[in-house]
């Protein structure tokens, strides 16, 4: 069990770690968006700081989920992320929930499997 859960969260961490380079380096092609979606879009590419801050964060959690002893910390980095995906999905994009609800389920599984740790960084 313990191979197995290693990795799930290092396919889990890689997966951020490539979405947070993407930011930066925008090798991955984007598919056709409905006009409503490409709106959003605009709008969130309009705040320059925006993208690459998400980018940032989603690289840096990936690394951090990759090691079992910073693992904890990048769990709790990704997890507001995680609720911007899951809130998107279901709002605009409802084929995607299968999948970032996968993802959500691995983080809140690594949350509570590093449960000791995060009670360390909340005290």
């Amino acid at each position: 069990m313990k191979i197995v859960k290693t990795i799930v969260f290092v396919i889990f961490g890689l997966m951020f770690i490539n979405a947070g380079l993407d930011k930066f380096l925008h090798y991955m092609p984007v598919p056709p968006m409905p006009e409503e979606l490409q709106k959003i879009n605009e709008a969130m590419t309009s705040l320059k700081w925006m993208i690459p801050l998400v980018g940032f964060i989603e690289l840096l959690s990936g690394v951090l989920i990759l090691f079992p002893k910073t693992r904890a910390l990048g769990a709790v980095m990704i997890f507001p992320v995680m609720i911007g995906i899951i809130c998107h999905n279901a709002t605009f994009m409802p084929e995607g929930l299968i999948i970032s609800g996968i993802f959500f389920l691995i983080n809140i599984w690594i949350l509570i499997d590093n449960k000791d740790k995060i009670k360390t960084l909340i005290n």
